[in-house]
């Protein structure tokens, strides 16, 4: 019994003194990544935006776990040269809430930009999503054709595949140790990881200096956000099997923009499947470039984004 109590005793003080790290860590980084923007008030939660610029509007769309600091740290500042830039944190991430639903699909998300933008006197414009965001995109060319005039594919997810997910996008989800896993293990475990999985996502391209200061992408590791990433993740192909077999419907112009080694969002099984139903589409494939091409190629991807969407 003694031993029970000893062995229980160590485990509660390990726990605790994981929830204080983790806690302490949390008030750190949204100190040192404070919102940068404007908070835009809708049915139940708040999107966290930041609007610059003039011209043609650009709306920025970022990927699973990351925030819009992944576009103000690589295109922004090129784009406003020639556009009005309007970049969001998507819901539950970054500096915007979530609402009361378990999951928030991309065509519920692109109802939600498309308010935000309409409540900004912006009728018309270029929607722009990366890697995860690209299922916003496409399902806002589906619903709003008369307000989303184009739209760019950065790395961006449209089919389903074969296959599950990583373990991570699961666990959070499981009832009690879900819970325990986020508020106590998950901060120091992940800021170890952390350079790992951004090398993974450059690769073959080399991290960016400064990349993970400038993005704020340890933001991630929050509990709430972590929660959401991982649902986004893992019940997303299920969703593109169904919004995929409406491609063929789309008329706007469509711009993909894909490194050839991504293998995190392969173009295999995106962009090429996509460019076979869309005839007004065009496919730029970018040479020894990874899931990153935003930041291995800023100004690549800025001049055809304004060129596509905002340049006469």
């Amino acid at each position: 019994m003694k031993w029970f109590l000893g062995t229980l005793l160590i485990i509660s003080v390990t726990l605790a003194a994981l929830f204080a790290y983790g806690s302490g860590e949390q008030a750190e980084l949204e100190a040192q990544f404070p919102p940068i923007g404007q908070r835009m008030p809708l049915d139940g939660f708040e999107l966290h935006y930041l609007d610059v610029g003039a011209g043609p509007t650009v709306a920025l769309l970022h990927g699973a776990g990351t925030n819009l600091r992944d576009f103000t740290s690589s295109i922004v500042n090129r784009l406003v040269r020639d556009c009005r830039v309007v970049v969001f944190d998507r819901p539950g991430h970054g500096w915007s809430t979530y609402p009361n639903q378990r999951w928030m699909n991309p065509a519920e998300q692109a109802a939600a930009i498309r308010q935000t933008l309409r409540n900004l006197g912006i009728e018309h414009a270029i929607w722009l999503g990366h890697s995860w965001a690209g299922s916003v995109v496409m399902a806002a060319l589906l619903d709003y054709p008369n307000e989303v005039t184009g739209g760019v594919l950065l790395s961006g997810a449209t089919y389903d595949w074969k296959g599950g997910v990583d373990w991570p996008n699961h666990v959070a989800d499981i009832p009690v140790l879900g819970p325990l896993f986020t508020h106590t293990i998950l901060m120091p475990a992940g800021q170890l990881l952390m350079d790992r999985s951004i090398a993974a996502a450059f690769a073959p391209n080399m991290t960016t200096p400064e990349y993970r200061v400038r993005t704020g992408i340890d933001l991630a590791l929050r509990p709430s956000q972590f929660t959401i990433s991982g649902r986004e993740v893992r019940l997303l192909s299920d969703f593109l099997a169904t919004q995929s077999l409406r491609y063929r419907a789309i008329t706007q112009p469509v711009l993909m923009i894909h490194g050839r080694e991504d293998e995190i969002v392969p173009a295999r099984n995106h962009s090429h499947k996509l460019i076979k139903v869309l005839p007004q589409a065009t496919l730029r494939e970018l040479p020894q470039t990874g899931h990153a091409p935003h930041h291995a190629h800023p100004d690549v991807v800025a001049r055809e984004v304004a060129r596509f969407g905002c340049s006469p």
